[in-house]
């Protein structure tokens, strides 16, 4: 069983995330060409929007987090996210392991230093979502974690996903609880 995908933009308990500078920056380190995401078209790109996020439970759910590719990469992707030995998302994947968060694969040098994730704090209301921050570096969750410095912990195989053996620190919350943000998605109703 893969552990806990952790994603440092939960506004719940993340105080673990909230630390400086990530350790996993060793770009020399190779990811899995077989595992790694087939090129992109020349410019495709997913630039999201609040009305773009629905129901997290509508992605396929690997493990505890949930992934969408409505570039039509969701095989790729899931590839990705159940490899072994890591390897890097295709354009257009969305992770979400709660519905006030997101990271987003942009297009193919959109942004080198996260590997071209950009990250979302999202509020939910009934079927509306809110954006309410979006960025590379400069992202936090309500706690003040930055979630770049907790996703650049993950080693470089891993492509800033962070889950337990992935190099990063720890979610203080339980499964249980995150569990239960997910089903209360109010989007899903």
């Amino acid at each position: 069983m893969r552990n806990l995908l952790v994603i440092c933009g939960l506004g719940v308990a993340i105080s673990a995330c909230g630390g400086g500078a990530g350790g996993g920056g060793d770009d020399t380190a190779a990811i899995d060409a077989s595992a790694a995401a087939p090129d992109a078209p020349a410019g495709e790109d997913l630039d999201m929007q609040a009305a773009d996020f629905g129901c997290i439970r509508d992605g396929t759910k690997v493990d505890k987090f949930f992934i969408k590719n409505p570039l039509g990469h969701l095989d790729d992707a899931v590839a990705v996210a159940t490899s072994a030995t890591g390897g890097r998302y295709p354009v257009g994947t969305i992770l979400q392991l709660v519905p006030q968060e997101a990271m987003v694969k942009r297009a193919t040098g959109w942004n080198p230093t996260t590997n071209d994730w950009e990250f979302f704090a999202l509020s939910v209301s009934g079927a509306t979502t809110t954006i309410q921050a979006r960025g590379v570096e400069d992202v936090s969750n309500s706690f003040g974690g930055n979630c770049f410095a907790c996703h650049d912990q993950a080693a470089p195989q891993w492509d800033l996903v962070c889950e337990t053996t992935h190099g990063c620190d720890p979610l203080q919350i339980s499964d249980t609880i995150i569990e239960n943000l997910q089903n209360g998605d109010s989007r899903c109703n």
